[in-house]
């Protein structure tokens, strides 16, 4: 194979997103290239150690990878992105970016290579079950599934309920002394306190990108200045809701459900048709409280690194 494995510079980019736009065989992912691209070598680099290999050939970019190493365990290294050009596939080039991935990522410390999600910035929660040739590829190069993740979709279009009014359900938070408010920018402290002491994790970057990017955006609710709730969207790319989180004490008073519905209608209020709510967990909430449905579905693989120079 006279393909080339070289680590990409920022020059490469733009050519990164091109070969993403025509690689990605969902028209979802494909038309949203360019946030995921961002999301994962650009937002990232700013909090871990991020890889990026490309496969060219007389300088043409065939195929490339984008890994990265844990925040939460340096053990663990992630794959976030594998696109190869429709028209080379099938020539060993995906195998040989992602054994390039393996020997650098183990390089770097990594115990365990995951074809999972690496939060906050990713892109799928790993690999969905409709590309296929990307399932049948990681069980071919001894990579074990063992999880399943789902996205759910929340309809926009008018009369949705993901587009229901919120108003009676703010007066009664009114009544109560709870605001619901927009966030601006010079909540972000605040707001990542919050979610880091109430529900761990690490939504501070999530949270600066649904409050920095144009297409994101992000609502709250407060009681005698105290946050007792958020909801974001638009960090990853814009048609992504989430994080959100309710305090435990608040729980069933309705105050998840008004700042979902709020950020969806920002959403649908950019054209976009539909809203996805990335790597759910509480599947009966975000059906009741908008109607939304379970529609991508993931495989979640790894595979031990031990042994690799």
């Amino acid at each position: 194979m006279d393909v080339e494995i070289i680590e990409l510079g920022p020059d490469r980019l733009p050519a990164v997103v091109d070969l993403c736009r025509r690689a990605l065989d969902l028209p979802e992912d494909s038309a949203e290239a360019a946030a995921i691209v961002d999301t994962l070598a650009v937002r990232a680099a700013a909090d871990r150690p991020v890889l990026p290999l490309g496969a060219v050939r007389g300088g043409e970019l065939l195929g490339v990878l984008l890994g990265s190493v844990s925040q939460r365990d340096p053990r663990h290294g992630h794959v976030d992105l594998l696109a190869v050009a429709p028209e080379v596939r099938r020539q060993g080039i995906g195998r040989a970016l992602l054994a390039e991935a393996e020997r650098r990522l183990a390089g770097l410390g990594a115990g365990e290579l995951l074809l999972v999600g690496n939060p906050p910035h990713y892109a799928w929660p790993g690999i969905d079950v409709r590309y296929t040739p990307a399932v049948c590829a990681a069980l071919r190069l001894g990579y074990q599934q063992d999880r399943t993740a789902w996205n759910m979709t929340a309809d926009l279009a008018e009369g949705s309920a993901a587009l229901r009014s919120t108003e009676a359900a703010e007066r009664r938070l009114a009544d109560a002394g709870v605001t619901v408010r927009r966030a601006e920018r010079g909540d972000l402290p605040a707001l990542a306190a919050f979610a880091r002491t109430t529900f761990g994790g690490a939504w501070d970057s999530e949270l600066a990108g649904s409050l920095d990017r144009p297409e994101g955006g992000a609502h709250l609710a407060e009681r005698d200045g105290e946050i007792l709730g958020f909801a974001a969207y638009g960090s990853t790319r814009p048609s992504w809701f989430g994080p959100m989180g309710t305090a435990p004490a608040a729980e069933g008073s309705g105050i998840g459900g008004v700042l979902l519905r709020r950020c969806l209608r920002d959403q649908a209020a950019t054209g976009l048709n539909t809203a996805q709510i990335g790597w759910v967990g509480p599947v009966p909430f975000y059906a009741n409280a908008a109607g939304a449905r379970i529609e991508r579905v993931f495989f979640l693989y790894r595979k031990a690194l031990t042994g690799q120079e």
